[in-house]
């Protein structure tokens, strides 16, 4: 799988792609991320890629020429199934976006920046716009970090246990039940006696009735229909 990810601070993404689950599944050759930096295709000698905004206002605007080079460039190497803005007026990522999205092959995915970016980027080029959140942020950059981090655990092969990503907070609209490891008594605070039971079926239920305990009480919007 493919991410190509285009951003005005390319700098600001080196550190999360460069450990833990993500760097080994660069290593492996299951994901491959790829960071273009946009003023590399600015169409001016100072490499600007923002102006003022038409009609006035405050702030800079990002210019469509850049992302528009940048975009026709990547596209006449290969398909995309996505082209994903990074934007907090998007739809609101999820576990299941993330899942329809780890089945993908080549994502593309734009990081704005200053007061945001030609309303004909979206237009022409964009096929999802995806927010992380209620919030607002410096850019894109972070918010397309924990896309793709979402994303790439998702794949096969990537984490050393099958089956951890299936069992994580969200998968099957749960929240994770309580986890614990040794020791099992630790200044009188033990471990449940189920967990050290060594029953699956028991222990199985206690996790799904702890994890639907732990949503009713934090997340109960996730049990609504």
């Amino acid at each position: 799988m493919r991410f190509d990810i285009i951003t005005v601070l390319p700098a600001l993404l080196d550190s999360p792609f460069a450990h833990s689950i993500l760097q080994r599944a660069q290593k492996r050759g299951i994901a491959e991320i790829v960071v273009h930096n946009l003023r590399d295709y600015a169409t001016n000698k100072q490499k600007s890629v923002d102006d003022y905004p038409y009609g006035g206002g405050s702030g800079m605007v990002m210019s469509i020429e850049p992302f528009a080079r940048c975009i026709e460039g990547l596209k006449a190497e290969r398909d995309y199934d996505e082209v994903i803005f990074m934007s907090p007026d998007g739809v609101t990522f999820n576990q299941t976006i993330a899942n329809e999205l780890s089945g993908k092959g080549n994502i593309m995915i734009l990081c704005g920046h200053y007061k945001g970016i030609d309303q004909r980027v979206r237009d022409l080029f964009v096929t999802r716009e995806i927010s992380i959140g209620d919030y607002v942020l410096s850019g894109g950059e972070l918010p397309a970090a924990v896309l793709v981090d979402a994303i790439v655990r998702l794949i096969p092969g990537v984490l050393n246990d099958e089956t951890s990503a299936l069992s994580d907070s969200f998968q099957g609209e749960l929240l994770d039940a309580p986890v614990y490891t040794r020791p099992a008594d630790w200044n009188g605070h033990k471990v449940p006696d189920v967990l050290l039971s060594g029953h699956e079926a028991k222990i199985n239920e206690w996790r799904h009735d702890q994890a639907l305990a732990r949503t009713q009480q934090r997340r109960p919007d996730l049990l609504e229909d």
